[in-house]
């Protein structure tokens, strides 16, 4: 046997071996499952980040859109440290974005949940369009609240997918039961909304242009205290599905909502010493990734029931 084919046929053994463990490896359940968490966790990291730009007044620290400055994509050292994180910010979106497409190329190839996957991956540009009009319109308080409730949408359905692919089941419930976690899920909604208003109303503008803050126009101690009573009434729901769920005998249910009320009890103890204390910046961060994991603790507890399918 001459040598030179000895080296040839290797290559022919090893060549699409690799070509097909690459094909396996995009067409495993594992990868997907792990894509959809990756999901999940860079939308929470771009929710705090968000707000980092915005605690730290750097809404306008790249002074052009989509560029950076002038032609450049990158700030200049002119813009200090408040470009570097407006910079930074942006950067991330590209990372959120490569997440989606590759949960969504996975997804497609594994011909599950692309309707979702989809979903999520088209909220980054729509995220992108909205921030480029929130830097035009100077930070209108109204968009940049937009913007973190289309955050938190995205949050959403990224959790809603990661469910899924895990091929998770809630436990069969009687339609009373379904409906006060429906009803939970609505109040955690009304909450996260709520609270985004309060933030657009409060001090923290997020950049401040020729001495003008701009702020929503309306009284922060009454909408302070209505974004309170919703809590309470979220914490009050809680409890009724965790007594609901130690009723029905239902685990899953449980483990739901006594995640959801430790959550809410750490968010309420942040919220109350963030409002005694004036908002520093520091406590309002911790309290958008309360925000945060509340939405998603919520969403837990809704996801952990279904309905009994009846016969017929």
């Amino acid at each position: 046997m001459p040598r030179d084919t000895i080296p040839r046929r290797a290559a022919d053994v090893t060549g699409p071996s690799v070509a097909s463990a690459a094909v396996r490896w995009t067409n495993s359940p594992r990868l997907l499952q792990r894509l959809a968490l990756a999901s999940v966790v860079v939308n929470v990291l771009i929710v705090v980040t968000g707000g980092a730009v915005r605690l730290t007044k750097s809404g306008l620290g790249c002074p052009t859109w989509p560029r950076c400055v002038g032609d450049s994509l990158v700030p200049r050292a002119r813009l200090g440290i408040n470009g570097v994180i407006e910079f930074s910010n942006r950067t991330l979106t590209f990372v959120v974005g490569l997440t989606l497409l590759a949960t969504a190329v996975v997804a497609w190839r594994r011909r599950t949940q692309v309707g979702l996957a989809v979903l999520a991956l088209l909220g980054i540009p729509a995220q992108a369009v909205l921030g480029g009009i929130v830097f035009l319109t100077d930070l209108n308080p109204w968009l940049v609240a937009l913007h973190f409730l289309l955050s938190a949408a995205i949050l959403g359905v990224t959790f809603l997918l990661w469910w899924r692919v895990g091929e998770r089941q809630g436990s069969p419930v009687a339609a009373p039961v379904r409906w006060l976690t429906l009803g939970l899920g609505a109040a955690a909604l009304l909450v996260l909304v709520a609270g985004t208003v309060v933030t657009g109303a409060g001090p923290h503008a997020g950049d401040v242009k020729n001495g003008a803050v701009k702020r929503i126009d309306l009284p922060i101690a009454g909408l302070a205290q209505l974004h309170a009573d919703l809590v309470m009434v979220l914490i009050g729901l809680t409890i009724g599905v965790l007594a609901t769920a130690f009723a029905i005998r239902s685990d899953g249910l449980r483990r739901a909502a006594v995640v959801l009320l430790a959550v809410e009890l750490a968010q309420g103890a942040i919220g109350y010493t963030q409002y005694f204390l004036h908002v520093p910046p520091l406590l309002v961060a911790f309290h958008m990734l309360g925000a945060c994991l509340v939405w998603l603790a919520a969403l837990w507890v809704v996801l952990s029931v279904r309905p009994i399918r009846t016969a017929g």
